[in-house]
């Protein structure tokens, strides 16, 4: 029993630990930004394994494929489904359908990132959604 009461509270303090910041020394983690399936309102393949989203009027993320998704830079249109509720805020949360020739295709994100006005300016034509 002694040993419950001593064990619990260095359990607890251990777990904050874990769960506290992740950032490393020298360096800023960036702020996690969460988006909406619904609220992306375009989308522009940059290659076979990136693809940027405009959400709403004036916010793009990119989005990085956890391989190659085949027909993403080229298709007409794509399906965003989230896989953890109404909120996408990391790769892990979205899964892109995107039609091919053989049939649809499931493409799993491995990150997303909101872009920042100086790398939205920066796009090239066909790469801003």
């Amino acid at each position: 029993m002694k040993i419950a009461r001593i064990l619990l509270p260095m359990l607890g303090a251990l777990a904050l630990v874990a769960c506290g910041s992740t950032k490393t020394a020298g360096t800023a983690s960036a702020p996690q930004h969460c988006f909406n399936a619904a609220s992306v309102s375009n989308y522009a393949g940059v290659d076979r394994e990136t693809v940027n989203l405009r959400v709403g009027v004036s916010d793009y993320y990119q989005v990085k494929m956890l391989g190659v998704c085949p027909n993403i830079d080229w298709t007409q249109k794509i399906g965003l489904e989230s896989t953890s509720g109404s909120n996408i805020c990391t790769g892990l949360d979205l899964t892109i359908h995107v039609p091919g020739p053989t049939g649809p295709q499931e493409c799993a994100a491995d990150s997303i990132r909101k872009l920042t006005p100086e790398e939205v300016a920066a796009l090239p034509k066909g790469q801003k959604p």
